[in-house]
């Protein structure tokens, strides 16, 4: 028998094919994420191009291309970057605030494992899982400057009512504290999941050196949690850039401090019925959103490297 010849014949037989069932898992959120991913933001692409309004809806004859007239519209208009600079200035406030109280939490509940911190895990994550509207109407009420419970609290101890609806300045630190005390949960509950991933044997061999539990947090812990950290900021800051739900709710507080550009956008396509301008703000957010995240990911590979 010529061994040469049946070797490579032998090893022929033997290559898989890659089989199919990967792509079969895969292939249904691979649909969705088309659908409702991709394929919205072309049609707005193409919407932003042209006077889109109800009229258009119900007789396409109406509806004409713009070319960028839209953007042109967008750029020229103040109330989009009063809005713009109210996202931001959420965005500064939200995001640190809720990835520093989020880890802080959840370093305090890691080691805790009696049924007072089991519930306390369950309290922390019920304003997740609250309707925004019952948040917001509650807040409501305590943010109210005739019968709200704050300036009640405030008025005894001698201090005298704080607008907090009616000041711009004070209702945009007002919104962040809501949507910060409604996010913390959800990301308490991320970085708990990270902490129990960490190995034990790490702490112990810092805890036989004689490293405190300081030390230990800040030289072992904290750098382990870095992809935990990353994953919480890039979501916080995708959401508070979209931010909408607490500032559409409460719409009594004062205009444009709290008019975030989701509700700017909201207001030009189903207040103002001019789905093509909407369509173009749309667009400059979701750039936005693209540019600020990727340089996220490119100074969190940077800090890596180095």
């Amino acid at each position: 028998m010529n061994l040469a010849r049946t070797l490579p014949a032998a090893r022929a037989r033997r290559i898989r094919w890659p089989s199919a069932t990967p792509y079969l898992l895969v292939g249904p959120a691979f649909l969705l994420l088309v659908v409702f991913g991709a394929l919205p933001i072309v049609v707005a692409a193409g919407v932003s191009l042209t006077n889109l309004d109800i009229a258009g809806l119900g007789d396409p004859s109406k509806v004409r291309l713009v070319g960028l007239d839209n953007y042109v519209t967008l750029f020229q208009d103040p109330d989009f970057w009063a809005s713009l600079a109210s996202t931001a200035f959420l965005v500064l406030i939200g995001v640190p605030s809720i990835v520093g109280l989020s880890l802080l939490a959840a370093l305090g509940l890691d080691h805790a494992d009696n049924r007072f911190f089991r519930a306390l895990r369950v309290f922390y994550f019920l304003p997740a899982i609250t309707a925004i509207v019952a948040i917001s109407l509650i807040w409501g009420y305590l943010y109210n400057s005739e019968f709200g419970l704050l300036n009640y609290l405030l008025g005894l101890v001698g201090l005298g009512p704080v607008p907090w609806l009616s000041d711009p300045f004070v209702a945009r630190l007002s919104v962040a504290v809501v949507a910060v005390w409604r996010a913390v949960g959800l990301n308490t509950i991320i970085f708990l999941a990270a902490l129990q991933g960490i190995p034990v044997e790490y702490r112990e061999a810092a805890a036989i050196d004689g490293a405190s539990a300081w030390r230990t947090t800040r030289s072992i812990v904290v750098p382990l949690l870095r992809f935990a950290i990353l994953f919480v900021s890039i979501t916080t800051l995708i959401s508070w850039m979209q931010f909408f739900d607490e500032p559409f709710v409460l719409q009594k507080w004062p205009a444009n401090a709290t008019t975030s550009v989701s509700l700017y956008i909201y207001f030009q396509g189903f207040r103002f019925n001019e789905f093509g301008f909407a369509s173009a703000a749309s667009l400059v957010l979701f750039a936005i959103i693209l540019v600020v995240t990727a340089a996220q990911l490119r100074v969190r590979r940077l800090a890596d490297a180095a």
